[in-house]
């Protein structure tokens, strides 16, 4: 699911993150040989594959595992890998839009997972389409809010392109157009200010307020989506009050 929800920092979704950290780890390394085999494995001149590997590092993935994943994705050594991106589009219970992200080395497979899972947890696959006009693809990154503050962060990215900065549960997220992101990245790196994650993600136009019983539905959706080894990545357009992320809390803790 992508960092871009709220709901992403609650002990409900580091539960899952925990408990899947192997599963996590794989598709760290698919982004890593995607990136490499696309630019290169050089990280000074890839930028793609030094957010890659930045975040598997901070995921704690091994050293040993994302140098031979640079390799691979780069054709060294002889082996090679071959991936395919599809993109599904979907509706969860309650008629929330997902946009499911797929990197997968058998198209067949992948669209019978996301299927299933989707049918067996109240979502339907929907037309081409559909779906994704409420999206738009965005730079997303997320900074730790230790030791810096939101006009710290105004101050780095504002002149380089970043359109918002918005709170966060544990610091802040700034978004920018796609095409910006390697660009404030950069920002904050020259005002030493360290950030979480860059991505470049499916950003919904349009929220929606779900109540904790229907979030409780997406999450088994979105758990059971992920739990594809095809599935790279799941966006959504629900939001949480704080008061149904308060009682989804109030769930972990009993």
């Amino acid at each position: 699911m992508s960092g871009h929800s709220k709901w992403a920092t609650t002990k409900h979704k580091k539960a899952v993150i925990d408990a899947r950290r192997a599963k996590s780890w794989a598709k760290l390394i698919k982004n890593i040989e995607v990136a490499a085999k696309l630019g290169g494995p050089d990280l000074a001149g890839n930028p793609t594959l030094y957010d890659a590997v930045l975040k598997a590092k901070k995921t704690s993935v091994p050293k040993d595992n994302i140098d031979r994943a640079i390799k691979r994705g780069a054709g060294i050594g002889g082996e090679a890998v071959e991936y395919s991106s599809i993109m599904y589009e979907g509706y969860g219970p309650n008629g929330v839009a997902l946009m499911i992200e797929c990197l997968t080395d058998n198209k067949n497979r992948a669209a019978a997972e996301v299927r299933t899972a989707l049918t067996r947890n109240g979502g339907t696959l929907a037309d081409p389409g559909s779906v994704a006009y409420n999206f738009t693809r965005k730079g997303v990154i997320v900074v730790s809010g230790e030791d810096t503050t939101e006009d710290d962060v105004m101050m780095a990215v504002l002149d380089a392109g970043a359109e918002e900065v918005e709170p966060h549960a544990q610091g802040f997220e700034v978004l920018t157009e796609a095409t910006d992101l390697v660009t404030v990245r950069s920002a904050l790196q020259d005002a030493g200010i360290e950030y979480e994650s860059a991505d470049v993600e499916f950003v919904p136009n349009l929220k929606v307020e779900i109540d904790a019983d229907t979030a409780r539905k997406i999450f088994r959706l979105i758990d059971a989506l992920e739990d594809s080894d095809d599935v790279q990545n799941v966006f959504s357009n629900f939001d949480l009050s704080a008061e149904v992320q308060s009682e989804l809390e109030d769930d972990d803790d009993e």
